[in-house]
């Protein structure tokens, strides 16, 4: 029987799960997957400013994690689609919390560290 992990000890896998799904790659990867399967380059576009080796190692990772599934269709040239799985949807809901909360507090953010780094 598997035990439920515990976040505060540093030898629990749950450290390397919740690091994984705090890399900012895989929550807009996730965020962008929400509305259904899309291509690599439709990823890469749609998260911006991203080296197409870093996008190709999160996109392993979470299909290594089993969060999302790796579709080769076999066409010249070959076509390759992501979608998440029933696990990386369960992560949408707290994912899209975190975002709305992101977008909606960057302007007191961003205040506060100009306060900040004219203080210092």
């Amino acid at each position: 029987m598997v035990t439920k992990g515990n976040v505060f000890d540093p030898n629990c896998p749950t450290r390397v799960i919740l690091d994984r799904i705090g890399d900012k790659w895989t929550v807009l990867a996730v965020l962008l997957l929400r509305d259904g399967p899309l291509r690599f380059t439709e990823l890469r576009d749609g998260i911006g400013r991203v080296a197409p080796k870093v996008l190709t190692q999160t996109l392993r990772r979470m299909e290594r994690d089993g969060l999302i599934t790796r579709e080769v269709f076999a066409e010249i040239p070959p076509r390759v689609v992501y979608t998440l799985t029933p696990l990386g949807t369960s992560l949408i809901a707290p994912i899209s919390v975190l975002s709305d909360w992101a977008e909606n507090h960057m302007p007191a953010i961003t205040t506060a560290q100009t306060r900040y780094d004219a203080a210092v």
